[in-house]
């Protein structure tokens, strides 16, 4: 697996192509320590224990507090804010889509339809309550447990409990989706010109007039104070982001159409081929070719 941000920030897991799965178990973050704004292919899923933050998904700000439940899909750009005084404590699963492979039992269900449907509303933050808690903290400690000792078939075992705690989270949001709209934006401590525009930015990603000057004149305020707060909320300033929710777009319809390159290149806004290339090999380690190749 590999973890991208602007200047492609790498995280490798062991073995990755024999088992596409690693569980960061109870990990106490620092914002020193913490990665800037990244994507990868894979699937994540973020329990809190303990401690207070922030959370940055795709364009949404999330309180991190204890018993919150991130669903991060593939190709989401995220990253996290724990607070210094009070740094949070979380376990962070990872894991490639295709580990989890369909199964036809007679009825139409996808193990991964919790993460469809994180997708589809955007709205990554879930709040199960304690008995829901109790049960998702119980299969990530078998887990850590299988993990640690390596039995025999250790890895068919992790898998099982994945499917477990894929399964408990698939109930969950059958039974919340009545109020996912009122969980989809938890926090009110960000500027509403900051919401508001990074909903404009993900509503026209592909157009030619995302630049400063035009957004910092639609949100009303100075060219200079934009910048200094947009950077201040996402960790990143105003190029640095709209290349990477273009990137995001890009990806998203090499695997997904039959679109070509160059089409792809004028749908996510790109001013040339050869730009849209040195930007996604740049983000993405691979040129979009390679990456369609790779991916169908």
């Amino acid at each position: 697996m590999v973890i991208t941000a602007v200047k492609a920030v790498q995280k490798r897991f062991e073995d990755p192509a024999k088992f596409p799965f690693s569980l960061v178990y109870q990990d106490t973050k620092s914002p020193q320590t913490e990665l800037p704004d990244h994507l990868h292919d894979w699937y994540e899923i973020v329990y809190v224990y303990a401690g207070t933050g922030t959370f940055f998904i795709n364009h949404t700000f999330y309180e991190m507090n204890p018993g919150a439940l991130f669903l991060i899909p593939g190709n989401t750009v995220h990253r996290a804010f724990p607070d210094e005084q009070c740094p949070v404590t979380s376990s962070a699963i990872f894991f490639a889509p295709q580990l989890i492979q369909p199964m036809e039992l007679g009825e139409s269900y996808s193990l991964l339809r919790c993460f469809e449907q994180v997708r589809k509303t955007k709205s990554y933050k879930m709040e199960p309550p304690p008995d829901q808690q109790a049960v998702l903290i119980q299969i990530i400690e078998a887990m850590k447990k299988e993990q640690n000792q390596q039995l025999p078939n250790y890895r068919v075992a992790i898998l099982i409990r994945l499917h477990d705690f894929l399964l408990t989270l698939n109930r969950m949001v059958l039974s919340d989706s009545e109020s996912e709209g009122q969980r989809r934006r938890d926090s009110s401590s960000e500027p509403a010109w900051i919401r508001s525009i990074l909903g404009y930015i993900e509503a026209n990603i592909g157009s030619d007039e995302l630049n400063l000057a035009a957004l910092s004149s639609k949100a009303a305020i100075t060219s200079s104070h934009f910048s200094r707060v947009f950077k201040q909320w996402t960790g990143m300033n105003v190029t640095e982001y709209i290349l990477v929710k273009k990137i995001m777009l890009a990806k998203e319809l090499l695997m997904d159409t039959e679109d070509t390159i160059s089409t792809i290149c004028v749908q996510c806004g790109f001013e040339s081929e050869s730009y849209f290339y040195k930007k996604f090999k740049l983000v993405t380690g691979m040129t979009p070719s390679d990456y369609k190749r790779s991916h169908r």
